[in-house]
Parts: structure tokens; C-alpha cells; sequence
């Protein structure tokens, strides 16, 4: 009888323990899973819209996860994504070769390289009310025109006008930091530089009938990257894995948002819910031929096309110095 006690108490302590090593089997696979994955920031530009989808989808369907990182996206700060990027305070960010141009021609540029084209082309142009009769660039010559005062935008637009025969000078210039091209239009500004996935769709939506200019079709000068990834060069130098890992995630989030657009833009819209739906999943569907475009890698930049718009600036005295042909970009990074 007491045997038996013996071997059931015995029983008893023995499933106890092999219960403890269970749950510290288990607690030790969790820390190890968990200290493997390596963390990474993305800071955006702006808050979130369809330029960005490929980032949300990428973390929902587990496709950061799936190459061992952890990786949070961060909203822009008040001063330069670019800065912070360079400082070390995120190692990918969303930012634009126009406004990369100025620090890549200084003597001291931001310690960034632009790693991917989230989009092929320049979709960007100007946009006017049809009644205005702004058909083609040299009649934007008598209208008014929002502008920010940026020595870029008004080159671009000069030369759009004046390659049409057009007066620049005739444009009524009028700064304003338009952050609703449709509100702005039905005001006294008559045309105003838009993002078509969003300004423009946007203007669709509200029932506006348009007229718009895209910069791409105006010359290859035009035809910069807009936006693009650009990832902190210590941590290129330093993690160069990390970030290809990184860049297949991202690569795969934007391409599962080109074939799905609808689902893409529910997972845009779970993670931002603010959004407008119809906004959403219009600009989604705008843009699901525009993330590739011809190219059969997403994320590819030509180096004819980034340095023939630096070229453009340094001819056109809209940058201090020029700036080195292949310089401030890298497809290294990409999945091949």
C-alpha cells in the first residue's frame, strides 16, 4: 500500500516537472523566435495612402515576419523623413529625387541612398477645371497657379509652358500650401500640382470635370522618381541583408497590391480607417498598372533617367553643384 503511495506521488512529481520543462521549452522557443527578429523602421512621408499600401500589406500578410523582421512604419515627422533617415532615426523612408537633389549637390549631402521606385513614373501634373480651357501648358499663361515657391516646381512649370509657346510670365503665381487640390480649385486658384492617385481621383469622386497636364509627357527631364525608398547608408553598409530582406517583403506587398488591388486597399484601410473607402480602392485601381509600369522588376531605377533629371537641374542653375552620373541610388538591394 504505502508502495504504491510512493509510486503514485512519484507520478504526480514527475508530470509536474516534465509540464515545467514543457512551459520553459516553450517560453525559451518564444525568446529565441522573438530575438531573431530583427527590428526595422519605415517612416513615411505623409500619412497613409495608396503610396504605401505595398508597406501595410507586406506587414498583414506576414511578409516582414516571414523573412525575420519586426518592422514598425512610423508617421513623418514635422522637419525631413530624409534627415531623420539620415540621422540614424529610422533605416528606410519614403522621399522624392526632386527633394533628394539638394543634399545629393552639397558638400555635406544626407547619408541616404534611394533603394527602390515605388512607382516607375512621374504621375504627378498640373490640374485645372475644364471650364478654365488649361488644355495644354501654354494656356495656363492668364490663369492663376497655387504655388509653394520651390525653385523646382517653377522651373518644371516654365518649361512646360514655354516649350508650348506660352508666357510664364503671364501666370498669376499665388502661395498657397495646397493640401486639397479639389477645395483649392473651387476657389480663385485656378490650377494647382496634383498627384493623380489621390488629388485626381479624388477630384473624379467629387464629380469635377478636369483637365490635366502630366509632367512625364512634357519630356524625359520630367520623368524623375516620385516617391522612392531610401534607407540610411550605415545601415546599407553595416546590415546589407537586413535590408535586402526588408526590400523582398516590401517588393512582395506591392506586388500582391498590383494583382489585388481590391484586398489591398481594405488592408490600407484597416490600418489607416480614417481614409475615404471610395478614395481608396479607386487610387488602388488607378494605380496597380503604375507600381511596375513596363519594368519587370518593381523597384527598379534606370540610371539614363535619374541622372538626365539631375542634368536638368544642374543646366537649369536649380542645384549648387552637379551631381555625380549613378550617384544616390542603388538596385543592389532588390530581389533579382
Amino acid at each position: 500500500m504505502k508502495r504504491n503511495i510512493y509510486i503514485i506521488v512519484f507520478a504526480i512529481l514527475l508530470s509536474f516537472g516534465l509540464i515545467a520543462c514543457s512551459k520553459d521549452r516553450d517560453s525559451a522557443g518564444k525568446t529565441d523566435s522573438s530575438a531573431a527578429k530583427e527590428k526595422v523602421r519605415i517612416v513615411l512621408d505623409w500619412t497613409p495612402n495608396t503610396n504605401h499600401t505595398g508597406l501595410y500589406v507586406a506587414q498583414e500578410k506576414g511578409y516582414f515576419a516571414e523573412q525575420g523582421l519586426e518592422v514598425e512604419i512610423m508617421q513623418p515627422p514635422e522637419g525631413s523623413t530624409t534627415s531623420l533617415v539620415g540621422a540614424g532615426g529610422a533605416e528606410f523612408g519614403i522621399s522624392f529625387q526632386d527633394t533628394l537633389a539638394a543634399t545629393f549637390a552639397s558638400d555635406s549631402p544626407i547619408p541616404v541612398t534611394a533603394v527602390a521606385a515605388i512607382i516607375q513614373h512621374n504621375t504627378s501634373g498640373i490640374m485645372s477645371l475644364k471650364e478654365t480651357g488649361i488644355d495644354r501648358p501654354a494656356k495656363m499663361a492668364g490663369h492663376s497657379y497655387a504655388t509653394w515657391d520651390s525653385p523646382i516646381e517653377l522651373a518644371m512649370i516654365k518649361k512646360i509652358v514655354e516649350d508650348d509657346g506660352g508666357k510664364f510670365e503671364d501666370i498669376e503665381l499665388i502661395p498657397n500650401t495646397v493640401t486639397d487640390e479639389v477645395t483649392a480649385l473651387k476657389t480663385d486658384i485656378e490650377s494647382v500640382w496634383v498627384y493623380y492617385a489621390w488629388g485626381g481621383i479624388k477630384a473624379e469622386i467629387e464629380g469635377l470635370q478636369t483637365n490635366y497636364l502630366n509632367f512625364a509627357d512634357y519630356g524625359v527631364e520630367l520623368d524623375f522618381y516620385t516617391p522612392v525608398i531610401v534607407a540610411n547608408d550605415e545601415f546599407l553598409k553595416n546590415k546589407p541583408e537586413t535590408a535586402k530582406k526588408a526590400l523582398a517583403a516590401i517588393k512582395a506587398g506591392y506586388e500582391y497590391a498590383i494583382e489585388n488591388p481590391k484586398e489591398a486597399a481594405q488592408i490600407l484601410l484597416k490600418a489607416a480607417p480614417e481614409l475615404d473607402e471610395e478614395l481608396v480602392t479607386r487610387s488602388q485601381e488607378w494605380l496597380k498598372d503604375k507600381y511596375k509600369a513596363e519594368v519587370e522588376r518593381w523597384g527598379y531605377i534606370d540610371q539614363k533617367r535619374w541622372d538626365t533629371f539631375f542634368n536638368w537641374l544642374y543646366e537649369n542653375q536649380l542645384i549648387e553643384k552637379q551631381i555625380p552620373e549613378g550617384y544616390g541610388f542603388s538596385n543592389n538591394y532588390l530581389p533579382q
